[in-house]
């Protein structure tokens, strides 16, 4: 078998230099995997390894970071032949909880050498790829906001969040929006619009998990009424696991979205990172676009014990 190619986001915050290379050595190498390890400490590398990776022999390309990076790479495994695998090294590592694939790096590898090919969906916006979700509204002006404060005043990503969402409320940050659901038009004033890679669930125990990535639609939601008042009924209402019996929210499934807007430039958001695009801003899923490694059903793994 080829070297499996491995690229790690090497300016990540829980990189750890030589421990968590040599770490990986060792758990690539008790599963009897010769693996490329590429270590990238910019976007720009990140790319370039994941485009040399897609051209080399490989049958496994490997990222490992946050949600951020592993979005970033699997934009280029997608409709290849290539198999996916997830190394999940960032703060929520919300796609890799999503597949249960698990957060310890031993583990994550044995999935690697190990796991099932599962063929899921990815998402689209104006030709980006994406794995989690977009927003526009709140949270990339939130997420810009923070980094500010990160570069300005040196505080720790967490306590400049706190404050950037504290900021947000003394606005009122309505959209005014037109939103074309796979051909059906709807007229919207709120505060944020969500569009999910499959749908998210709401209930209190599970808020913010997928069930499932391969059912082929992207699940929209948005508020029906913005301004602070708004904004913390939708945190009390998510609290406690009421989102979706409040009238004022909508969730909506579709397999193509399309945002239209006065606006010529939108600050987006994806996977956590935020970027300026030009609207319209047109979304699409894209079904079973990906093959990535996951944990083998229970049943199996008695049946090979």
């Amino acid at each position: 078998m080829p070297p499996i190619e491995v690229i790690i986001n090497a300016a990540g915050g829980s990189f750890v230099e030589g421990e968590t290379e040599q770490k990986l050595n060792a758990a690539f190498a008790a599963n009897g995997l010769d693996a490329n390890i590429r270590l990238a400490k910019t976007g720009e590398q990140i790319g370039e390894f994941a485009e040399a990776a897609i051209k080399s022999n490989a049958e496994i390309v490997v990222a490992g970071g946050g949600d951020g990076t592993i979005s970033s790479v699997a934009a280029f495994v997608s409709n290849t032949e290539k198999t996916f695998g997830v190394l999940p090294l960032g703060t929520l590592n919300n796609f890799s909880k999503d597949l249960l694939i698990p957060q310890d790096i031993d583990e994550a590898v044995n999935i690697i050498a190990d796991g099932n090919a599962a063929e899921i969906d990815l998402a689209e916006l104006n030709g980006r790829v994406f794995i989690n979700n977009s927003s526009i509204g709140l949270y990339p002006k939130i997420v810009k906001d923070r980094e500010k404060q990160q570069e300005r005043l040196g505080r720790g990503k967490w306590r400049a969040a706190f404050w950037a969402t504290l900021k947000m409320f003394r606005v009122s940050p309505f959209l005014k929006v037109g939103i074309v659901v796979d051909g059906k038009f709807f007229l919207r004033k709120t505060p944020f619009v969500f569009i999910g890679n499959n749908r998210y669930e709401m209930d209190l125990y599970n808020i913010g998990r997928r069930p499932t990535l391969d059912q082929g639609k992207l699940s929209i939601y948005f508020l029906h009424r913005g301004g602070r008042l708004g904004v913390i009924r939708l945190l009390f209402r998510t609290m406690t696991g009421r989102v979706k019996q409040w009238k004022d929210f909508e969730e909506v499934l579709a397999e193509d979205v399309s945002i239209q807007t006065r606006r010529k430039r939108m600050h987006v958001a994806f996977d956590g990172e935020v970027s300026v695009m030009r609207t319209p801003l047109k979304y699409q899923i894209l079904p079973k676009a990906l093959k990535v490694l996951v944990p083998k059903p229970e049943t199996e793994e008695r049946a090979d014990a």
